[in-house]
């Protein structure tokens, strides 16, 4: 079928824009800078952290990873992020998630400066979101889901949508994105969660689904108005006894039969996951752009 949506073409799309942004500033003299904590040695981290150096390196930001070892103390972390947020030639800081349990992620992400939380994450740029202030930074993950409907041609004025999952990363953030009073939102926007009663219901009435809650396959054909958008967000990993490594990754949506009800659905890989990298990459030249006005 021809109804994908191509994450990873319209994540290219807006390398290709970024990459234009990060040539000016060179032109002016300004090298943007973004710095990755890591702290232990969680192989997805790695994984996730080494991509986005990649990128980085080929859009022309200048990036480094701290790495520090997972007994590293809150306080000793938060002394590094004050030293970061200190020093003008990063302009982005990346917390990269899960920690340590003995670190507590919100002191965490509220620690970083706001005006380089490339992330998104801060109290002053979550309450940003939440009044409509386009000056905060909106996190990735979201702000990447509104670019794919944006961009895919997708009408948010007026539409019923339906945000699966109440998180601080994508629900909650998401649903605020969407509400705004503005163009290219102004939707209707119904969040549910594991204490809502006839989850399947709400979800048939939505133009625009949106799944977010780490439930693998949840979302079924029958759960789905025909003809609307499915973007998934999910990602878990399942037992297969056919894969080498033994497991699978699979989204929040049963995407094989889903797809044949649906007007546009995001594939997963390929859907949602290229545009956080992509976003966070486009808030980074943002934060050099505002930090050498």
């Amino acid at each position: 079928m021809t109804n994908l949506i191509d994450g990873r073409a319209i994540a290219q799309q807006i390398h290709t824009e970024t990459g234009r942004r990060v040539a000016s500033l060179k032109d002016r003299g300004i090298t943007p800078g973004l710095v990755f904590i890591r702290v232990g040695e969680d192989p997805a981290s790695q994984v996730y952290v080494g991509m986005k150096e990649k990128k980085s390196a080929e859009l022309g930001i200048r990036s480094v990873t701290r790495v520090l070892p997972a007994a590293t103390s809150e306080a000793d972390l938060l002394a590094l992020i004050s030293q970061l947020n200190a020093d003008p030639q990063w302009h982005g800081i990346l917390v990269q998630a899960p920690l340590p349990r003995h670190i507590d992620q919100a002191t965490v992400y509220a620690h970083v400066a706001p005006s380089k939380d490339v992330d998104g994450f801060h109290p002053l740029n979550v309450g940003k979101l939440m009044l409509g202030d386009a000056d905060g930074f909106i996190p990735c993950t979201p702000g990447g889901v509104h670019e794919l409907l944006v961009r895919s041609g997708v009408k948010l004025e007026g539409a019923e949508v339906v945000v699966l999952g109440r998180g601080n990363i994508v629900g909650k953030p998401m649903a605020s994105i969407l509400l705004q009073k503005s163009k290219n939102a102004n939707s209707t926007v119904t969040v549910v969660h594991s204490g809502t009663r006839d989850v399947a219901g709400h979800c048939r009435r939505a133009d625009v689904l949106i799944a977010a809650m780490g439930v693998p396959e949840f979302v079924k054909a029958d759960m789905v108005k025909p003809g609307a958008v499915v973007i998934d967000v999910g990602v878990n990993r399942v037992p297969d006894a056919s894969a080498k490594s033994g497991t699978r990754l699979v989204g929040d949506v049963a995407f094989a039969e889903v797809q044949p009800v649906a007007g546009l659905i995001t594939p997963n890989p390929g859907g949602v996951g290229p545009m956080t990298i992509a976003m966070l990459l486009a808030n980074t030249a943002r934060a050099a752009e505002s930090a050498g006005r």
